[in-house]
């Protein structure tokens, strides 16, 4: 009895597992994290995403730290030029003073000197025209300036009628020593006819410096002791009388 009591326990306890049904399939995570190789792969991928976020970080906070030292550069570049342009203006500025100077006679005294000579002015009248040509030997020439001498035949200082640079300084067979200015507004100024020279090639001069002492010349001997006196505007000669002052 009791046999058959311990069958039949034995026979209830076992697992009882009918035919065609389904076992419990295993995970596929269960599967993937059996694998050795996953938990290592793990780690790699989170260390690279950490060093991802560190790089951006990193990158990101390094931008505005930039930005000032741009505006920094751009505000020094902006000073550069702003003093550029006042060097410029400045020039400018300069010149329009230089350019501004009025003419002046080319002597210490004007009260001591007379026009000898006029400027052949081709508007003139027919007498006028004969006053202001020049004879040498025998043909005539248009005079390209005005001639001014003592009345007591003397020697006189003759100035710069206006600041400059001396762009020539010679001798000529002619007409004497010659001392040529060159102004600022495409003038020039031309001194003939003198004794000797005081000034040299490249200098510069400011108005009223002495350029030499008046003399004598071959091509108007006839005027005696004198200067002869020219005004250039783009290298055409200019009436002296229409840029000297009239209140001398």
């Amino acid at each position: 009895m009791s046999e058959q009591n311990n069958k039949k326990k034995n026979h209830e306890e076992s697992p009882k597992i009918t035919m065609g049904e389904p076992v419990a399939p295993v995970s596929t995570w269960k599967r993937v994290l059996s694998k050795r190789w996953v938990f290592p792969a793990i780690y790699m991928a989170a260390v690279a995403i950490i060093l991802t976020l560190v790089w951006v970080y990193q990158d990101a906070s390094q931008k505005p730290k930039d930005a000032p030292a741009s505006v920094s550069q751009s505000i020094e570049d902006s000073q550069g030029t702003a003093g550029k342009t006042d060097g410029k203006q400045d020039e400018q500025a300069a010149e329009t003073v230089a350019s501004a100077e009025d003419f002046a006679w080319p002597v210490a005294n004007v009260a001591d000197v007379s026009v000898v000579k006029p400027f052949y002015d081709k508007d003139g009248s027919a007498e006028e025209h004969q006053a202001a040509l020049v004879q040498y030997n025998d043909t005539f020439r248009a005079n390209t300036g005005i001639d001014l001498a003592r009345k007591d035949d003397q020697p006189f200082e003759v100035k710069a009628a206006m600041s400059g640079k001396v762009t020539r300084a010679e001798e000529a067979p002619l007409v004497g020593y010659v001392v040529e200015i060159t102004h600022a507004n495409n003038l020039k100024t031309v001194y003939e006819s003198l004794s000797d020279v005081k000034v040299e090639m490249n200098a510069e001069v400011k108005q009223g410096d002495v350029l030499g002492v008046s003399g004598r010349n071959e091509l108007e001997k006839d005027l005696g002791n004198h200067v002869h006196f020219a005004v250039y505007e783009n290298d055409e000669p200019v009436n002296p009388a229409h840029v000297l002052p009239k209140d001398e």
